[in-house]
C-alpha cells in the first residue's frame, strides 16, 4: 500500500495525505488502513468540534474569549442599568459640583471664626484659611493616578490645629 492508495480510500490528493500523515507522526508503510482511516476520522472530529486548532487559530479558544465579551458586555449593561456605573465624565461633573459647593462653605470658616471667637489672634484665623487653601488645592488636584498611588508619607502631611469655641 502506498500514499496514493491512502489518497484515493480517504478521497483526498497524494501531497495532503503525505503532509497529513507526516504532522500526525503515522509511517503508512507500518500502519494499516483501518488504522490510517481511524486516525483521519477523529483528526476530522476535533476539526469539527472546534478542539482542534487550524494553524494560528484555535476556533475553540476563539469562541470562548467571543462568549466571554459577550457575558461582559452584559453585564456591564446590567451594572448600567442597575445605576451601578455611570459615566465617567457624569462622576466628574457631579464631584466638581459637590467640590465647588464644600469650598464655599470652607471659605466662610475664617470669617465665622473671626465673628465667633474673640480670643483667636488674626495669625490663628489666618493659620486656618492657609490650611483651608492647602486641602481645597489638594481636593481640586485629586485624579483618578492618585487613587492607585500609595498613600502620603507621614512627614507630607502637616497637622491641623484643633480650634476651641470660646462661646462653649
Amino acid at each position: 500500500m502506498n500514499q496514493q492508495d491512502i489518497a484515493d480510500h480517504l478521497d483526498l490528493s497524494q501531497g495532503a495525505v503525505s503532509q497529513w500523515m507526516d504532522r500526525l507522526g503515522i509511517d503508512y508503510r507500518n500502519a494499516s488502513i483501518d488504522e490510517i482511516r481511524v486516525a483521519y476520522i477523529r483528526e476530522l472530529r476535533e476539526q469539527a468540534a472546534g478542539r482542534l486548532a487550524a494553524g494560528d487559530l484555535d476556533l475553540a479558544e476563539e469562541r470562548a474569549k467571543l462568549a466571554r465579551a459577550q457575558r461582559e458586555k452584559i453585564e456591564m449593561q446590567n451594572a448600567v442599568t442597575r445605576r451601578e456605573l455611570a459615566p465617567a465624565a457624569l462622576i466628574e461633573e457631579v464631584l466638581a459640583k459637590a467640590g465647588s459647593r464644600v469650598a464655599g462653605i470652607l471659605d466662610t470658616i475664617p470669617g465665622m471664626l473671626k465673628r465667633r471667637c474673640a480670643a483667636l489672634t488674626s495669625a490663628d484665623i489666618d493659620m486656618v484659611a492657609v490650611e483651608i487653601a492647602r486641602a481645597r488645592n489638594i481636593a481640586a488636584a485629586v485624579s483618578l493616578a492618585d487613587l492607585r498611588d500609595e498613600a502620603p508619607a507621614e512627614d507630607d502631611e502637616q497637622p491641623l490645629v484643633a480650634v476651641e469655641d470660646s462661646e462653649a
